[in-house]
């Protein structure tokens, strides 16, 4: 058995005090933090399933098993020589090692230098060969030759960054602010990341990040400025990218390739090392994937993503038994989340939630009911369940829950209800966190039971056919298999189990809607009301349908929109305007998938009102889709709006901005360059809009 000296502590902790030490006690007796220990724990665990152990924290950590197998451990314990390094930390080594290798690594020096057995380090190549698969990268073992490490730089770099920031995450946190204190005292940090070039890649690139509208995460900003250290480091040591997944042509006009530019220079005076367009691109792309784009321009950015989100909402709505849909903040909060999400799963980039199994076991049918949607909306996708989590805690939030109040009561039948009955229920609660209650009747009991009281019913024997009920047929030892078939009863009955066990209920009843209406100021009320008519006025006298000559460039034809614009006031800077246009569409193509439209919008201060303008031309531009292949375009739809809007404004533009691919028949609709037939769609949509938003009595 293979520990560290922590880990044995911890161990010999629960052993002599059982029960009377806490997580916060081993903590302070040991010097670390709290989540050190959680995650120690973890770890333990694996080792005392070997033993048939198990740990309980019942305010107070216990070893559970039998005398036998306790006096196994104590024994083994006793024959242990900790090693220093975690199992995470050896195998990282190993990784760094492998990687900084002009060639192969003959294994017995590589074992000696991690202080264990060749036998475990084939264990723990075995181990990183299966996780690397996901990143491309091979691991060869040759005998006679050695090991060797086989992938592209960029695969090499991506698999080191997401190791650290899933296994090492809090201690990347804790050595940045050490760092900003000028506190930390190793030169290395986590074996390879110089301590002296992350402190001033940090000094570089905050004020960068800090002074324009590009917002990252705290752990978005330490993978960018990681990737950034270890992309000199690399090339200091002459590695260099030979591929890159982007084309930088496409980048140049963007706001993170400009960004880039001047943090390049910086570190060129700093470091004396060049980046080149290469490690720009690369570079680029990691900032792409982890940015977060501000709520309220959020509409904008993919009209196709925003149709998919706006399912989602419904589908989770249905399912869950609450109508979401009219939740407009929460459609914003997806549409800022999923763009980059999407972007990074697009380019393979990996994404990890330390929280997820605690977001599991908070929203766990919710969990079940976006893990059902998202499949069922973005298809192409795969969705792992981290992203998923992050997804649920936007859905939380919107449902103002801190916890799910729907308590699923589950009905065990035994053959006798008894002995392994009891068993059986305890396994469910330790491993089924959704069922809250469980009620246990023998085969024979089940005729006087009103079975209608519970949300599932659990048997370890076959019952008799039954047209009234269904129920999940098990092995009274809850195998794995047995979980997987509970969890899908739960998954797919998620809408009969919220609607049957009380799930708080939407205020959207006539007699409420009134109440609110009531409640409501009545001058605050008036106003909303102006802003939607006002904005929906400006929309409808700003909105043109023309058919125009081509111009020998797309571009030239955008150009001459705006001209329009600018003699009827609604741009008072063309040239600025048509930048940002351009920069837009150096983010992704604008041809929208199944038409022969493309769809130019932005948000600028030298616009003064929002103006819809659809010009038509006789010839196709050839442009990139959203989908990221060329197309044919034929209809070129300008959306233009001021940069300061308010919630209502911004929620009647994301309208006009989705109602356009609707359906098959608004897209033939908005193809057609049919002006009266497009104005009509497009009132029929304000209508909704305000009797939905407005309800009329």
């Amino acid at each position: 058995m293979i520990m560290t000296t922590r880990e044995k502590a911890i161990v010999e902790l629960m052993v002599k005090s059982s029960g009377k030490h806490t997580i916060s006690s081993i903590a302070d007796l040991l010097h670390v933090s709290t989540r050190t220990i959680q995650r120690d724990l973890k770890s333990i665990e694996k080792l005392l399933y070997e033993f048939d152990l198990t740990i309980e924290n019942n305010n107070g950590l216990s070893i559970i098993g039998s005398n036998q197998n306790f006096y196994r451990l104590i024994q083994e314990l006793t024959k242990i020589n900790p090693i220093d390094l975690s199992l995470e930390e050896r195998r990282l080594l190993a990784y760094i090692k492998l990687v900084d290798a002009d060639g192969p690594i003959k294994l017995a020096p590589l074992a000696k230098e991690l202080g264990i057995s060749i036998t475990t380090l084939g264990t723990d190549l075995d181990d990183l060969t299966e996780w690397l698969k996901d990143y491309e990268i091979s691991i060869n073992r040759k005998k006679g030759v050695g090991v060797e490490i086989i992938g592209s730089e960029e695969a090499k770099r991506e698999a080191l960054v997401s190791y650290l920031l899933i296994y090492f995450n809090d201690e990347l946190i804790e050595s940045l602010f050490l760092l900003s204190n000028d506190k930390l005292q190793n030169n290395i940090i986590l074996f390879f990341i110089k301590k002296d070039y992350l402190k001033m890649i940090d000094k570089i690139v905050y004020p960068y990040i800090n002074q324009i509208q590009l917002k990252l995460a705290d752990r978005d900003y330490i993978a960018f400025i990681i990737h950034i250290c270890i992309s000199l480091q690399r090339i200091e040591k002459g590695y260099s990218l030979s591929e890159v997944k982007l084309d930088i042509g496409l980048l140049k006009n963007s706001e993170e390739y400009s960004l880039l530019i001047k943090i390049r220079d910086d570190l060129f005076e700093t470091f004396s090392i060049r980046l080149n367009d290469k490690e720009i691109t690369y570079l680029v792309s990691v900032l792409r994937g982890s940015k977060l784009i501000e709520p309220e321009d959020s509409y904008y950015d993919q009209i196709l993503i925003s149709r998919s989100v706006k399912k989602m909402i419904r589908d989770v709505s249905g399912q869950m038994n609450v109508d979401l849909s009219a939740d407009f903040s929460l459609f914003q909060g997806l549409m800022a989340h999923m763009e980059p999400t999407i972007y990074r799963m697009s380019k393979g980039l990996s994404y990890f939630n330390p929280l997820t199994e605690e977001i599991k076991q908070m929203y766990p049918l919710l969990f079940l009911a976006v893990h059902t949607s998202i499949n069922k909306v973005f298809t192409h996708l795969s969705f792992s369940e981290d992203e998923i989590a992050y997804i649920v805690l936007h859905f939380g939030s919107a449902l103002e829950l801190k916890k799910e109040e729907v308590q699923i009561h589950a009905l065990i039948v035994c053959p006798t209800g008894i002995g392994t009955s009891k068993m059986l229920a305890s396994r469910i609660k330790n491993e089924i966190p959704e069922i809250t209650s469980t009620d246990i009747v023998s085969l024979k009991e089940i005729k006087t039971i009103d079975w209608r009281q519970y949300q599932i019913i659990i048997s370890t024997v076959l019952l008799p056919i039954q047209d009234d009920f269904d129920y999940v047929f098990v092995n009274p030892l809850l195998y794995e298999k047995d979980i997987e078939s509970i969890q899908a009863y739960l998954g797919t009955h998620i809408q009969q189990i919220t609607r049957d066990s009380g799930h708080p209920p939407v205020k959207n009843s006539s007699d409420e809607k009134k109440v609110n209406k009531n409640s409501t100021n009545l001058y605050t009320f008036m106003e909303e009301v102006d802003i939607c008519q006002n904005s929906i006025r400006t929309i409808l006298r700003n909105f043109s349908v023309s058919h125009w000559e081509n111009e020998p460039t797309c571009d030239l034809l955008i150009k001459k929109m705006l001209g329009i614009e600018t003699q009827k006031g609604s741009v008072t800077n063309a040239d600025d305007v048509f930048l940002q246009l351009k920069q837009r569409e150096a983010k992704g193509g604008l041809g929208i998938p199944q038409t022969d439209m493309a769809f130019f919008h932005c948000r600028h201060d030298q616009v003064e009102e929002v103006t819809f303008q659809i010009a038509h031309v006789e010839f196709p531009y050839r442009l990139l889709g959203m989908d990221g292949k060329e197309m044919d375009v034929h209809t070129i739809l300008l959306l233009l709006a001021p940069q300061s809007l308010n919630n209502l404004e911004l929620e009647i533009i994301s309208m006009v901005s989705t109602i356009m691919v609707e359906n098959k028949e608004t897209m033939m609709i908005f193809t057609s360059a049919n002006e009266q037939m497009i104005r009509t769609k497009l009132e029929e949509a304000f209508l909704r809009f305000l009797y939905e938003k407005f309800e009329k009595e």
